[in-house]
């Protein structure tokens, strides 16, 4: 349903024999106008809720939960600025299994990257040394191993795949007024130049 509201240009063919001869249009879906919610919109708490996505779930079957229709998945897509739903959305926990598995040798044992309690990152000449720092009014050292630790890739990937399931959902109230602004937007407004109708237009 997304690329049905989107509009049409026609990209201009210049025939072999150009400039002698009758140019040929192509029309196809105009994938440059795109529409982007602005990143404040989610500090109105008012139009959004909070949801966080379960293991198998989709776009779709979130649509039709949310908005009784699945083919309405691009307004979760859109509502979250999500580019790309292949790289955008999480795994499931058996694909993200499978992923680390085949790029990895063993993702379980090898480390992505050493962090400190406070999650700062630190390289591994930190953590096989040893520090001075205040404790308590005293400088004492420590040893970087019990300052920082081994993050493996397994954790690292695991993590930012937990990430992705914390989404915004438009309020259904709100959910109407949103589609209209969208068709709204997907109109060309007229042109001395390249405007044909509402739902097309020619390049230069």
């Amino acid at each position: 349903m997304y690329f049905s509201l989107l509009p049409d240009i026609a990209y201009d063919e210049k025939p072999i024999s150009y400039p002698f001869s009758k140019s040929d249009y192509v029309v196809t879906k105009n994938f440059f106008r795109r529409y982007k919610v602005n990143e404040t919109a989610f500090s109105y708490a008012v139009l959004f809720t909070k949801y966080s996505i379960q293991d198998g779930e989709t776009p779709d079957s979130i649509a039709r939960k949310a908005y009784g229709n699945a083919f309405y998945d691009w307004v979760i897509l859109l509502t979250n600025n999500l580019v790309d739903a292949r790289f955008d959305w999480p795994l499931t926990s058996r694909q993200l299994y499978d992923t680390i598995s085949q790029e990895f040798d063993d993702p379980y044992a090898e480390v992505h990257h050493y962090e400190t309690a406070d999650g700062t990152r630190v390289d591994e000449a930190y953590y096989n040394g040893s520090h001075k720092i205040n404790q308590g009014g005293t400088i004492v050292t420590k040893a970087g191993n019990t300052l920082s630790q081994p993050i493996s890739v397994a954790e690292h990937y695991a993590r930012e795949n937990e990430k992705k399931r914390e989404i915004y959902l438009l309020k259904p109230k709100y959910f109407r007024t949103f589609v209209s602004d969208f068709k709204k937007h997907n109109k060309y407004k007229k042109d001395k130049n390249n405007y044909i109708n509402q739902r097309l237009k020619r390049t230069g």
